[in-house]
Formats: C-alpha cells, structure tokens, sequence
C-alpha cells in the first residue's frame, strides 16, 4: 500500500512554515550573529529558539532504538503526535477510526476535536483484540486503527499474531501505542517498522525514563509518514529545555535500565503480595508499570485509601474494567505503605 494515498489532499498540498533555524541550522555556532528570528539578544540559556527537528536527541534515539534520523518524530507528549495524526490523515466529518476499549482515554477525545467518527470494538474479556469483529467494522472512510499495547488499563500486551493479521489487512494505518514497552517482555514493534509500510509507533519519555514532567513524546514510522508529519507541526513545538532534559537522560541508559529492572521487580512482589487480600478477587496480569484489580466496591476502596493518604485509580466506570482499581507500582516503600492500608480494610 502506499500510504500518502491516505493523506488528506490539503495536507499533501501543504507548504510548511519555514522557521529562521530551518533556513540557518547551525545554530550552535559561536562565531556567528544572530540577527534573523528577533531574539532577545541576552544570553540566559534559553533566549534563543530551539533546534525545530531535535537533532541531539534524534542522534541519541537513532543509536538506542536502532533506526534512521528519518523515522522519528518528536512532539510535545504523544498527545501531540496523536493529535498530528490525526490532522494529517482524518478528513473531518467524513473520516473515522477504530478503537479497542478499555484503552487510553485521548483517543476518543481527540477524535472529537477533529471531528471523526471513532468506532469502538471491545477486547474480549481477557483484553485481546477481537480481529473478525474489527475487519468488519472497517469501511471506506477507516483511517486509523489504535492498538495501546501493553494497553492501559488492561496492563497486557496483544497477541503477536492478532496484531500481524491486523496489520496485514487493515487497509489505513495501525498506530501501535507503545507507552509501557519498556516494562514488558514483548519485543516492541519498532524492530518491524520496515515490514510494515502502515505501521505508526508511539513511545514517550514519560514512564520508563521518569520525564513526565517535561512532556516528550517520539513517533517512529516510515519515512513518508514522518515526513507528513513534520509538514504540520508547529516549528518549534519542543522547547529548549525539554531537549536538554531528554538528551541528559538519553546518555544515562544504564541508569534508566536499573530502574526498570527494580520497576518490574516491585511490581512482581507487589501483585504476589496483593493474592493476600481477601477483597480483591482477581489481579490481573501486567506488562506495564502498574496492576489493574478487580475489586468488591471499586468507588468504596478508592474512597477509603483517600481517606488513608493514597491515591489510586479508580476504572471502574471503564468497559470490563467493573470494579477494578488500577495501582501504579511505586517504591518500596509506598507499596508497603499501600499493602498496609489493604490489610486494614479487609474488615471495612
């Protein structure tokens, strides 16, 4: 398939903004005056315009994740490489997209913002993609299917054969939301992003590398879909200090691995010592940093473990997730701290 055909015609006849640091890129030279993009002439570290397309960092992703500079495209949290999807793809008012609830909330919310139909799919009960109920539900107008895998709520990974027949049939673009990779035992799909030309991955800096707070989200795909991308996105969409804050973290791979490690470790102990408390009647398996839990009163415990100085996450307004609370795995301490309240509760 050839995946521009998809692109909205507005799109592929669109001239992008050329910023003064696109026109003049070696903006690290000291030798040189700046005089183009009327800056603030006083050095204070960030008087200056960012770098619009990333380089030190993309260099840094290039040589972790194993792909070309080509293939990444950095936004402002996946929240705006998302939503640039959908910009670049989905016609409004005529366009729609498949989603699999329970999944991650901003799909359907940005759907409304740009006017597409979303048509949902439920996973089965044990949280995999119903493959013939989603190939039936694509039509004309298909042009984007979400697949949040490891998924959230759900903490499970999809089924490596369902996510290929998926990928293989369905004739718009799979945008694999890959947030909680880190955390799971399944290859991530950015070793198959040549294999497939519809596929679309989205990762973040905000788990795994502990950088919620400066809001970085990647997109790896092929070269003609980020190169759609990068047509519509505001040039200077990632600021200056957030590109030092991820290249910092970037250079400490083995630190961020150790983390992980002791992420995965706790959250281990953690679901094993969860089997004790006799009001959780099911523990869900996870890949993710965090274990979803079926409870007898979803809102009653939420409102208890408040009341005891935690807070969790209550889904249980969330398809299948019916009574169930979502515990993100902390440290040692606060997930003793949380074991300590679930026993006191047991007879409340």
């Amino acid at each position: 398939m050839n995946v521009l055909d998809l692109v909205r015609d507005n799109i592929k006849n669109i001239k992008p903004y050329s910023s003064a640091r696109d026109e003049y890129k070696d903006a690290t030279s000291e030798s040189m005056i700046f005089l183009d993009a009327n800056e603030n002439p006083f050095e204070n570290g960030v008087n200056r315009y960012p770098d619009p397309q990333q380089n030190d960092v993309k260099d840094l992703l290039v040589n972790i994740k194993n792909v070309t500079k080509e293939n990444i495209l950095l936004g402002n949290g996946s929240d705006e490489v998302l939503d640039l999807i959908f910009r670049a793809f989905c016609e409004p008012n005529k366009d729609n997209i498949i989603t699999l609830p329970p999944t991650y909330g901003m799909y359907s919310v940005l759907a409304n913002i740009n006017a597409i139909k979303n048509k949902k799919v439920l996973l089965t009960e044990d949280f995999q993609p119903k493959v013939d109920q989603i190939i039936d539900a694509v039509d004309n107008n298909s042009k984007i299917l979400f697949l949040c895998s490891p998924n959230n709520p759900s903490g499970n990974s999809f089924s490596i054969e369902k996510v290929e027949t998926l990928l293989n049939n369905f004739k718009g673009l799979v945008v694999i939301d890959e947030a909680y990779i880190d955390f799971s035992e399944q290859e991530s799909w950015l070793n198959r992003l040549e294999e497939f030309p519809n596929l679309v991955i989205t990762q973040t800096l905000s788990k795994a590398y502990g950088l919620a707070g400066i809001r970085l989200g990647v997109c790896y795909a092929s070269k003609a879909v980020i190169s759609v991308l990068n047509s519509i996105k505001p040039p200077y969409n990632v600021n200056e200090l957030t590109q030092q804050k991820a290249f910092e973290r970037l250079n400490k791979v083995d630190e961020v691995a150790a983390e992980i490690k002791a992420i995965k470790q706790e959250r281990e102990q953690l679901m094993n010592s969860l089997e004790s408390i006799n009001f959780i009647s099911n523990i869900y398996p996870s890949d993710c940093n965090f274990v979803l839990v079926k409870v007898d009163d979803a809102t009653k415990r939420y409102n208890q473990l408040i009341q005891l100085g935690i807070v969790i996450r209550n889904r249980t307004t969330q398809p299948l997730c019916e009574n169930c609370l979502r515990f993100t795995v902390g440290t040692t301490a606060e997930n003793e701290k949380l074991l300590q309240a679930l026993k006191e509760l047991q007879n409340a």
